[in-house]
C-alpha cells in the first residue's frame, strides 16, 4: 500500500479554517477534530487507498509575556488572552490524535507595536489622524521563527529515507518550493492542499497535484 505524510502549516490552516467556516471564535476540540478529519480525507484518492504515515502540524506556542499598549498605557497580559487559551487547548487536543506529531517553532518578540494594515490605509488616505487610533487598531509585532525550516527538513528527511511515497502539504505559501523540488527529484509524489486559496500560476510546475479537502467556501 502506498504511504502518505500530511504536513500542515498551522498558522495558514487556522486563518483559512476561520474564514471558510465564517466563525468569530474557534473551539479547540472542534477545530482539532475538523483538522484531523480533513487530513484523513486525503487518504482516499481516485479509487486508491493510501496508508497514513503521520500528520505533522507546524505552529508556535502562543506569546505569554506582558506588554504596555502605547495608546492606552494599559498593560496587556498575553497569557490571559482568548488567543492564548485557544492555542494551548487546541495543541493539547491535537496531541491526543493518533499519528499526529507537533513541530513547534517560536514567536520572535520584535518589541514593538504596529498599526494594523487597514488603519494604515485610512491614515495614508487622510480619512483618519493618528490621534483617532483606538486600542484595537494596533497590535504587538510577533513573527514565527523556525517553522519553515522544520517543514523543509521534514520533507527532505521523508524523501531521503523513503518513508513515504507521497507528501501532502496544507499551505498557501510559496516558501515550500525548494523542498518540493528536492522531494520530487527523489521520486516523491508532492500534492498541495491550499484550502481553496488561489495559488500563483508558477507553483503548478513544482507540484504533482492540487486538491482541497475542506468544504468549498460559499460565495457571498
Amino acid at each position: 500500500m502506498k504511504r502518505t505524510a500530511i504536513l500542515v502549516d498551522g498558522a495558514f490552516f487556522l486563518k483559512r479554517y476561520k474564514s471558510i467556516k465564517k466563525i468569530s471564535k474557534l473551539e479547540p476540540q472542534k477545530t482539532a477534530d475538523d483538522l484531523f478529519k480533513m487530513c484523513l480525507s486525503h487518504l482516499e484518492q481516485k479509487n486508491e487507498k493510501y496508508e497514513l504515515y503521520r500528520i505533522f502540524y507546524y505552529d508556535c506556542l502562543p506569546y505569554n509575556k506582558k506588554q504596555q499598549n502605547p495608546l492606552t498605557k494599559k498593560t496587556v497580559d498575553f497569557s490571559k488572552t482568548e488567543i492564548f487559551r485557544f492555542k494551548i487547548m487546541f495543541l493539547e487536543e491535537l496531541k491526543k490524535k493518533r499519528k499526529v506529531a507537533l513541530r513547534l517553532g517560536i514567536l520572535d518578540d520584535n518589541n514593538r507595536w504596529i498599526i494594523k494594515p487597514a488603519k494604515v490605509k485610512e491614515l495614508l488616505k487622510g480619512e483618519i489622524k493618528v490621534e483617532d487610533l483606538q486600542e484595537n487598531d494596533i497590535k504587538f509585532d510577533l513573527a514565527q521563527k523556525g517553522v519553515d525550516i522544520k517543514i523543509g527538513l521534514d520533507i527532505a528527511s521523508l524523501a531521503l529515507k523513503k518513508q513515504v511515497t507521497q507528501i501532502i502539504l496544507v499551505s498557501g505559501d510559496s516558501d515550500f518550493v525548494p523542498a518540493a523540488k528536492f522531494a520530487r527529484r527523489e521520486g516523491i509524489d508532492f500534492i498541495l492542499d491550499p484550502m481553496w486559496n488561489p495559488i500563483k500560476p508558477h507553483l503548478f510546475e513544482h507540484i504533482d497535484g492540487l486538491i482541497s479537502k475542506i468544504e468549498k467556501p460559499k460565495k457571498n
